[in-house]
Formats: C-alpha cells, sequence, structure tokens
C-alpha cells in the first residue's frame, strides 16, 4: 500500500519540480544584453537612479522602450565603526540598505559577537532597547520581548527562511549577521508565527575572498572552557565554490550554583557562484546538555519579593538535553538580465528531553520560602520548509520597479509529552533535595504526534521609485493557507484541526525630500499568527488550540545617515488579540482568546564611529500598552512584563596611548514593569552595568586578539521580566569572561 503525501509535502515536491522548470524556460528579450563595467568600489558620483549609473554584477539594455536593470542581491556591507550593518534582508524584498528600508531594522555584525564574546542570542540582542528576555539568563530556551509583544524561540528565521532556526540556546559563533526587523513579519518572510513584535533572522558565514583560519580559546565563570574553530575556504580558477567550517565545544561549571554544562556545534556553508548560478548549502548539528541544576521562574502574583541572587539553584540534581540538525539549499538562477528565479528547501529536526522548562517557584516569600512544580519533558519537532519565486527588475517610463512574486511552504509535525510533580517545599536559601522526587519521576516515553501544522502563501510585492529614487513605495499583498491538527497521542484520532485562508496587505514608503541624507518612511503591515494552544495544564481547555489571529502595525519614523554616525526615529501602533486566563463560576481555569492588546511607542536608535576612537551602540524605547478589549476585569491595565522605559547604551574607545587596546562600557536599563494582568503586583526598575577590553597583538608571528568583559559588574539582583503571568525572571549574576583569538 503506497504512503499518501500530505498536503504540504505534496506542495514542497511542486516547488522543487517548479523550480527546475524555472531555471531551464527559454526567456525571449527583443534586445541584446549589453556589458556593463563593474564600478568602482565605494563609487558614488552618478546621480541615484539615474539611466547611466550601473554597480557590480548588474547589466543594463532596454526592452521596446522599457530600461531594464539587474543585479545580485548581496550581503549589505558594514556601516562605520563594524558594529552593525548598513542594513540586511527583508524578507521577499530581498537585502536592502537601512535608508531605503520601510522599516525599522538594526542588523548585528559578526564582529559584534566576537568583541563581546557571545555564544548565544541573548548575548548579541541585549545590544537592543527594544528587546527584553522573558526567560532568566542561563535559561534552557530563550524567549524574547519585541515592542512589549512576545516572540517565540520556535519563531526565528534562518537565513531567511522560517522553520529552521535552532530551539533551545542558538550558537552564534557560526553567524555572519543577526538581523533584527521590528513589527509584524509573516507578510515579509512567509507562514505564519507568533513574531508579532517583529522578526530575527540568522545569517550563517560564508567563506570570504581570502583564506582564513582562526581559533578561540574561552573562559566563562565559573569554569566553562570552550573552543571555537574557524576555517574558511575558496577553490576553483575565480574561486566559484566556497567551504567555511565551524566547530565549537565547551564544557565546565557555569554561574548557576552546582550547574554544569556542555554545548557542541558543527557548521558547515557550501556556497557556489558562477555565470549565472549561485548556490548555497548550510548544514548544522547542536547539542546542549546540563546536569545538577536550572535557574528558575518565582511566581511574584500575591505580592513583591526581593529577587533573589542570579546563580540560586533551586534544582538540585535535575537535567536536560536538547539536540538540533538542519540544513538548507538555496539556489538562485539569472533567468535573464532582468529576471532572476529562485528555490530553496530546507529541514530542522529537534529534540528534548528533561527538565528544560517548567522549572517554576511558586508561592516565594521574602523568607526564601516556596514550593517548587517541575516538568520532565520528553520533546520532537520536526519541520520541512521551502519557497519558490521570481524577482525582476524593469522601469516604465520614469518609474522603477522591483517586483517579487513566489510560493512558500512549511509542514511541522511535534509532540510534547511530560510528567509533573508539584507541591513540594523548599527554601531558595537551603534547598529541599530532590533525589526521591526525581527518582519517583520517570521520564516519559517518546509521544507519537501530537500536532501537525501546514502553511502554504503565495505572495506579490512591487516596490515603485520615483524622481530619481527620492519616493519609494512598496505594496504588497500575500495569501495564507492555514491547516493545524491536534492529535491524541495514543489512539492518533483527531481532537481538533483548523482550515482557512486569509490575505494579508503591506505597504511601505521611504521619501527622501532632500539631498541630504535623511529619509522619512511609513508602514502598514498586518501579519497572521496561528492560533494559541493553551498550555495551561490547570486549565479546563488544556490543548485547545484558538483560530488563527491578525495583528496590524502603523508606522511613521525618520532615518539619518552622517555616513559615519546614523540615527533612526520610529513611532508605532500595533494591535494584537490575545488571550486571557478566567476563573469561572465553579471555581475551574479556563484559557480564553476574546481579547486585544496595544501597544504605542516611540524608539530612538543610534549606531556608528563618533569620530576615529570612539563607537556608540545604543538607543531608548518607549512603550505604552494596553488592554484595549477583554471579557474580564484588565479592561485598561497594562500587561505584565511591559516596561514603559528601556535603553541601552554601549560605547567603544580606543585608547590614544596604545591604538591596540579598546576599552568599552555598556548600560542596560528597564524601568518598572507589573508582574500580573491585574496590575496588583510590580517589579522595580533596573540597571546593569558591562565593562570590557580588547586588545591585539602578535605572538610568534601569530595575530592574537585577548578580549575579557565583565557583565553584571556590581553583581546586582533583580528581576529581570516576566516569563507568563505572575512569573518573575532573574538576571544573571556577575559573570566574567576571557578570550584568545589567534589567526592561524
Amino acid at each position: 500500500m503506497k504512503k499518501k503525501l500530505s498536503p504540504a509535502r505534496k506542495r514542497l515536491l511542486y516547488v522543487l519540480i517548479g523550480s527546475s522548470l524555472f531555471w531551464h524556460t527559454p526567456v525571449i528579450t527583443y534586445a541584446e544584453d549589453t556589458a556593463v563595467t563593474a564600478a568602482a568600489a565605494g563609487e558614488t558620483d552618478s546621480p541615484a537612479g539615474s539611466a547611466a549609473q550601473t554597480t557590480a554584477g548588474q547589466r543594463e539594455f532596454s526592452l521596446e522602450g522599457i530600461e531594464v536593470t539587474a543585479g545580485r542581491d548581496t550581503l549589505p556591507p558594514v556601516y562605520a565603526g563594524g558594529q552593525v550593518a548598513r542594513g540586511g534582508n527583508v524578507g521577499i524584498l530581498g537585502n536592502k540598505d537601512f535608508m531605503d528600508t520601510p522599516f525599522s531594522i538594526t542588523s548585528y555584525t559578526a564582529q559584534t559577537m566576537e568583541d563581546q564574546q557571545a555564544s548565544t542570542l541573548y548575548d548579541v540582542l541585549s545590544n537592543d532597547s527594544s528587546i527584553r528576555f522573558t526567560t532568566s539568563n542561563g535559561h534552557f530556551v530563550e524567549m524574547y520581548k519585541i515592542r512589549g509583544l512576545d516572540v517565540s524561540y520556535q519563531h526565528l528565521y534562518f537565513n531567511g527562511m522560517q522553520g529552521l532556526a535552532h530551539f533551545d540556546h542558538i550558537p552564534v559563533e557560526f553567524l555572519e549577521r543577526v538581523e533584527v526587523l521590528k513589527g509584524p513579519s509573516s507578510f515579509l518572510y512567509g507562514g505564519v508565527n507568533t513574531s508579532v513584535g517583529g522578526a530575527i533572522n540568522l545569517v550563517p558565514k560564508r567563506a570570504k575572498e581570502e583564506d582564513s583560519n582562526s581559533f578561540t580559546a574561552d573562559y566563562t565563570s565559573s569554569s566553562q572552557l570552550g573552543g571555537h574553530i574557524d576555517i574558511g575556504r575558496r577553490f576553483g580558477k575565480n574561486k566559484e565554490f566556497g567551504v567555511r567550517f565551524n566547530g565549537v565545544y565547551a564544557d565546565g561549571d557555569t554561574e548557576t550554583d552546582g550547574q554544569s554544562k556542555k554545548r557542541q556545534l558543527g557548521a558547515l556553508g557550501l556556497d557556489y557562484r558562477h555565470d549565472r548560478w549561485r548556490l548555497s548549502l548550510d548544514a548544522f548539528s547542536s547539542e546542549e546538555s546540563f546536569d545538577n541544576g536550572s535557574v528558575a521562574m518565582y511566581g511574584l502574583a500575591g505580592g513583591y519579593v526581593k529577587a533573589p541572587d542570579g546563580s540560586t539553584n533551586v534544582f538540585p540534581g535535575i537535567y536536560g538535553k536538547g539536540r538540533n540538525n538542519g540544513f538548507l539549499f538555496k539556489s538562485e538562477y539569472d533567468v535573464s538580465g532582468n529576471v532572476t528565479a529562485y528555490a530553496s528547501m530546507g529541514k530542522l529536526a529537534n529534540r528534548g528531553t528533561g527538565f528544560l522548562s517548567g522549572t517554576n517557584v511558586v508561592g516565594f516569600k521574602s523568607n526564601g520560602d516556596g514550593t517548587i512544580s517541575m516538568l520532565k519533558q520528553n520533546w520532537w519537532q520536526d519541520s520541512v520548509a521551502a519557497e519558490l519565486g521570481l524577482r525582476g527588475n524593469y522601469r516604465t517610463g520614469a518609474v522603477n520597479h522591483q517586483l517579487a512574486v513566489g510560493y512558500n511552504a512549511m509542514d511541522t509535525e511535534s509532540a510534547f509529552a511530560w510528567n509533573r510533580i508539584t507541591g513540594i517545599a523548599t527554601n531558595i536559601y537551603n534547598p529541599t533535595s530532590l533525589a526521591s522526587y526525581l527518582a519517583a519521576l520517570p521520564t516519559p516515553s517518546k509521544s507519537a504526534k501530537t500536532s501537525e501544522t501546514n502553511l502554504s502563501s503565495l505572495f506579490i510585492a512591487d516596490t515603485l521609485s520615483f524622481n530619481e529614487e527620492k519616493v519609494q513605495l512598496t505594496l504588497g499583498v500575500r495569501q495564507q493557507n492555514v491547516q493545524t491538527k491536534s492529535f491524541n497521542a495514543t489512539t492518533g484520532a483527531v481532537t481538533a484541526k483548523y482550515d482557512e485562508d486569509a490575505t494579508t496587505p503591506a505597504i511601505g514608503l521611504v521619501v527622501k525630500p532632500w539631498d541630504a541624507p535623511v529619509s522619512f518612511y511609513a508602514n502598514y503591515i498586518e501579519g497572521l499568527s496561528p492560533g494559541s494552544e493553551v498550555t495551561n495544564v490547570d486549565a479546563v481547555n488544556y490543548r485547545e488550540v484558538f483560530a488563527p489571529y491578525k495583528s496590524k502595525q502603523y508606522e511613521v519614523g525618520a532615518k539619518w545617515d552622517h555616513g559615519t554616525f546614523a540615527n533612526t526615529l520610529s513611532f508605532y501602533q500595533i494591535e494584537k488579540p490575545s488571550v486571557i486566563t478566567l476563573t469561572q463560576s465553579d471555581g475551574t481555569i479556563k484559557v480564553s482568546d476574546d481579547a486585544e492588546q496595544r501597544n504605542r511607542g516611540i524608539e530612538w536608535n543610534a549606531f556608528g564611529a563618533i569620530n576615529d576612537k570612539v563607537r556608540l551602540l545604543g538607543g531608548i524605547a518607549y512603550t505604552r500598552a494596553e488592554y484595549t478589549r477583554d471579557v474580564s476585569t484588565k479592561q485598561g491595565n497594562t500587561p505584565y512584563g511591559v516596561p514603559k522605559y528601556q535603553a541601552n547604551l554601549g560605547v567603544e574607545w580606543d585608547t590614544p596611548w596604545n591604538p591596540d587596546l579598546t576599552l568599552s562600557v555598556r548600560a542596560i536599563f528597564s524601568s518598572s514593569q507589573y508582574v500580573d494582568s491585574t496590575n496588583t503586583v510590580k517589579i522595580p526598575s533596573w540597571v546593569r552595568y558591562d565593562i570590557g577590553a580588547k586588545y591585539k597583538t602578535v605572538v610568534n608571528k601569530v595575530p592574537v586578539t585577548f578580549r575579557a568583559s565583565v557583565e553584571n559588574v556590581f553583581d546586582r539582583n533583580y528581576w529581570s521580566g516576566l516569563f507568563a503571568d505572575g512569573y518573575a525572571t532573574v538576571g544573571g549574576p556577575r559573570t566574567f569572561k576571557l578570550s584568545a583569538s589567534m589567526q592561524l
């Protein structure tokens, strides 16, 4: 008997077949391609948008009175100071300069990750004033808020593709960029997701023109030792073929009392570029495990309690392990001088066992007493994603067009099995031994599939440029289909399902009214999110899946590029349907999706080099969040975990007495925030200071860079944010980092 393919898998097969048809379809033109001499790097003398202007890798010709120009979609260059790039990936719009993007976007570079000795995404995104973390520092899973709205670790992007980014801690040693685009993103990147506040895209490293060999040895307190090897090569007559390998191994005790952690990464990036073809393949495998404890989330709904030390371990003896294996193949082919066809396909397999989440201390009191709740888990998720599309550049009269049409699909299957134990009395200053409880709590068997999601969408977007590109208008629409099913793990019977289409539009405008480097922008964009699954095990409708919902963003802003220093100013409003937890008349708890949250905010970001010795990276964010539609008593309240003010400021200084010595300081601030949606408890404001130093030298003819940093210099104990309604998270303790990077 033949096995039937799911609808999503059929669509993925059609994508691959369709891509081969696109690549081999003959294209008829009525004018010859005219060779164009590549412009010199950095040349900007030709007026923007003029008919004579060309850039490296472009071709120009006329088609019955229509002027057409097409070029490769390359990674935006690094901005002055090296901490961020000039732009980033804007989904179906491709890579764009930040001055030509009708959204707020920041792209952190590999140099920033290296200089700050980043090992996970937490370390990189700590630079952004619009982002805060909702899980405790050092927790196995990293969750985020952007613009005061949750962004799940399950809904990040890998090289512009949905469903393929790591779960758990995301290693960053194999990444060239970490790109943050603020606002709903499902139109731009495809599919549906819970990333209403923004999109986080991970860009892998590629082999550069020159061979590279580097090794970094590092130390993180209390005794975590590690090594990172990075090798890059290009081969061929014209260096068409590139290979980049990154390997990481680290092991030892962490800052969490008594806990040890081990992490491993192997990542291979291959690319090929020749004539009209551009191909790449990324494959990675990572594993992280911990033993003897974890940080906790603390229930503070009953009243404010002073934060414990960030190294507190209330869970001695617990353990966990997560593994991610994935690959992504991408291809581009220039069908003609003005049309590029592309196709991509990838897969991610995630496995996790142990006490990976649900490590809570409820009823926490000022004397350290509390009650432990634990989940011992066994989860798995398999995702397959694909895309197929065309990009074309053409000109009609005085209007330039950048057209994109395409198709996305993703098929995800997953299961989550757990055994839970609650009601264990403890004290954080004298934790209860959990040995007998752990012995009595078996590891759940691997579950059969409990959920399935099939996503597919068609999109079209056109960016129209007028008046030498001083006015750029982007119009787009995406038709999306969402199919979700929940299954009984024992019988395999379908317990809930949803199948419906939705259309999400987007409008973006960039205006450059003067010759000065200033651009004004505005956007209206809708995001489609999957209906939330009820994860509260105490709710009577536990595991219920709600219907998908739309979020809407309105945004205006201004950007100023001084050449070496840039500023962006944004004003936005996001309206997002949300869920609420209600206590019914019979005393039972039920989760409902009949609510809405509205976030209004102002953001200012600055980056670049103030002069040849000082670089700055930071910003300020103001957010006014409110429950605007609610059937409970929360109407008009401020959502939990949304500070009104957030600020980040990082400064690097090359010392005048030694140009090879760089000193740095960073401050991170969050104002007070409500612990619960009823607004009865608040955690106070907090500020964290970090310092660092970098020294470049040569040892035995080998260039070496030494780095040292201290995070949370004053070892402050503080509540950093909120994981869920009533559950506060703790900031990390003072942490020392040392490393030595050798260019071999």
